[in-house]
């Protein structure tokens, strides 16, 4: 491998997380009903799960449903809902072919029984693949997936299996619904907002932050390069002081 090569690699995230944002705004502006821009939504997750594989990414985090998706109309909940059952059973086999392997995370008893098998057999059938990690993230909020987190420690605790003073920083992510993923390198949200909306709260706190002015349905391999070159300049420390210049 040449040193080229193997610098280019050193500055490719492990971990990217993307709040895919715009979906209905892509529709509206078009004069298309908001299911259209979920549609063309879906689509874009695949040109950015090849564009992750391409470039060497380990894991992908999207935001697919977040928790306040539950208090909109009952009938884009049943789109949005619908949409993700029709995706796995159509993608997730030729997913597993590509060494993709899918988890969901969030309060997922929210969704109907049929949606959580689906959820089930697509994890399961992908759970030995590592080419990349796609979560989505489902029913997710995450001052949700704290609380749920904390929740645990603290029946541990009253059942006296753990000491309050026990409890790390360490001990606390592994209870979080994204146990055993890195935290993620890099946060991008798409449709020119800029902020996380309640998105992997704790897993953020040293994530570089990737706001980018396009509606998730035009999202392409471009919009996905520019991230990560982006991410290739910027110099993370950590909190520590930036090295003395030579």
């Amino acid at each position: 491998m040449s040193p080229d090569r193997m610098e280019k690699n050193a500055a490719i995230p492990t971990h990217v997380a993307i709040i895919m944002d715009g979906n209905g705004r892509w529709a509206r502006e078009r004069g298309l009903p908001r299911l259209a821009g979920h549609r063309a939504g879906a689509e874009a997750v695949a040109r950015c799960l090849r564009a992750a594989m391409q470039r060497g990414v380990s894991y992908l985090t999207l935001y697919a449903f977040s928790s306040e998706n539950w208090s909109r109309g009952p009938q884009e909940v049943a789109d949005l809902t619908g949409l993700l059952c029709y995706y796995l059973r159509h993608k997730a086999r030729e997913l597993h072919a590509e060494g993709v392997r899918l988890r969901f995370i969030g309060d997922l008893s929210r969704f109907d029984d049929s949606l959580r098998a689906e959820l089930a057999r697509a994890e399961e059938l992908t759970r030995h693949n590592s080419r990349l990690v796609v979560l989505f993230a489902l029913s997710y909020g995450g001052r949700g997936d704290i609380v749920q987190a904390a929740q645990q420690l603290a029946r541990a605790a009253a059942e006296g299996r753990i000491a309050p003073e026990q409890i790390t920083e360490s001990m606390f992510a592994s209870h979080l619904w994204t146990a055993g993923v890195p935290d993620p390198d890099v946060i991008v949200r798409t449709s020119g907002e800029c902020r996380l909306s309640n998105f992997l709260l704790w897993q953020s706190a040293y994530a570089e932050l990737v706001f980018q002015d396009v509606y998730w349905p035009d999202y392409s391999e471009g919009h996905f390069a520019m991230v990560l070159d982006q991410y290739a300049r910027r110099e993370r420390r950590f909190g520590a002081r930036p090295a003395a210049s030579a």
